[in-house]
């Protein structure tokens, strides 16, 4: 027979003042309002002299403000992180074996068209199931390496980066796209860094950041790669880097919204104290699932190891024995059924695990989010869970 699990059957009567907890686009800013949008720049060519300078602005207050070493190069890319991280790979990879990590979602991306468009020959994959990470000494110090910082769809993170030699032969390329700004970065132990407006700092979708090492540039300049690039992926002008790119010339045309809207995330970012209160933040959101999921004996962290777990893409797996005897199916149709109920409540939006990953929830919690909604919201998980429960009972019981 079951019994209640902790935090009562009852409806909580406290909401979280913003349910959005989606993994990407993610929240706003606190604050953030469309008639702060500034229009002065909306209908000018983003190649003019002001728009340009607009353009080159956002991508030097980034760059300062994940305090990137001043050799490194960092422009603004179509097509989001995963142009940006494309661009990279197609740019960069075939002069030296690979190593491509995969452990959720997005690497296995990567892996697959490392595998079946660029059709490299010397891969080491480098795999494990979604919750785990590959054997990360396994990586050679002569190979490129390809890996996600954090992993999206599995709330599995790398917890650092001392398993790459800084002096390795090899380039490392980083997709960071749910790490940077949550999490510090290691840049004396990577090459090739992206990211997207979308994700920490609550961006529009569609655009993408890419930083590069000297040493990836050196590369750039060295290498020619033996396949056709399409314009959006070429870096370099007659063998040397395409310096405009990195200094506000955008390959295609940017949206000047989406680029004024990073400039009101970065103007709330330095009013609240910088990239520490943004890592504090998103830290503050991490302690108050992980004390919420400590107290409760019906759900668990997807990472098994509490240095793996990420501090933004949050993902949970439920552990109660009359959902683990379940089907696959049935789990998914389980959670997709209570998530639904916290939809309707307004407490809690797209919290779903990702599709390819484990029936479990993914709850995001990069800086935009305010603790105090993750704490709000809480309650109605354990709400949420013992009504599902009490209907499974029933219809066993009939």
């Amino acid at each position: 027979m079951n019994t209640p699990l902790q935090g009562g059957t009852g409806q909580p009567t406290v909401r979280p003042a913003d349910p959005r907890f989606s993994s990407g686009p993610c929240k706003k800013h606190p604050g953030w309002s469309p008639q702060e949008f500034s229009s002065q720049y909306v209908g000018f060519s983003h190649r003019a002299p002001a728009p340009k300078a607009r353009i080159k602005s956002v991508i030097d207050r980034q760059a300062e403000l994940l305090k990137l070493p001043d050799l490194w190069r960092l422009g603004l890319v179509p097509a989001s992180d995963t142009g940006a991280f494309e661009m990279a790979m197609w740019s960069l990879l075939g002069t030296r074996p690979v190593d491509a990590l995969v452990w959720e979602s997005f690497s296995s991306d990567w892996a697959s068209d490392i595998k079946t468009q660029l059709k490299l020959e010397d891969v080491n994959y480098l795999r494990a199931d979604y919750g785990d990470l590959p054997d990360l000494a396994s990586v050679r110090t002569d190979s490129d390496v390809v890996f996600v910082y954090n992993g999206t769809t599995s709330g599995t993170r790398v917890p650092n980066l001392d398993w790459l030699d800084a002096n390795r032969e090899g380039l490392a390329l980083c997709d960071a796209t749910s790490a940077a700004f949550a999490m510090p970065l290691d840049y004396s132990k990577l090459d090739v860094i992206t990211w997207s407006f979308q994700k920490v700092l609550g961006g529009e979708a569609g655009f993408g950041m890419l930083a590069l090492s000297p040493k990836a540039v050196e590369r750039l300049e060295s290498y020619t790669p033996d396949r056709p690039l399409p314009k959006i992926f070429r870096l370099t002008k007659n063998g040397k880097i395409n310096e405009g790119i990195f200094k506000g010339a955008t390959i295609n045309t940017p949206s000047m919204l989406a680029v004024e809207d990073m400039h009101m995330a970065l103007d709330w970012t330095d009013k609240i104290g910088g990239i520490t209160a943004l890592f504090a933040r998103s830290q503050a959101n991490f302690k108050a699932i992980d004390s919420w999921v400590s107290q409760r004996d019906w759900i668990e962290w997807l990472p098994g190891v509490p240095e793996h777990r990420s501090n933004t893409s949050m993902c949970l797996k439920i552990s109660h024995a009359d959902f683990i005897q379940l089907d696959e199916d049935a789990q998914r149709n389980a959670v997709k059924t209570f998530c639904g109920w916290l939809s309707d409540e307004q407490v809690a939006f797209d919290i779903n695990a990702y599709r390819a990953a484990p029936p479990g929830l993914r709850i995001w919690g990069g800086a935009t989010v305010d603790s105090t909604d993750i704490e709000a919201m809480l309650p109605w998980l354990d709400w949420a869970f013992n009504r599902w429960l009490q209907q499974h009972s029933k219809g066993q019981n009939q």
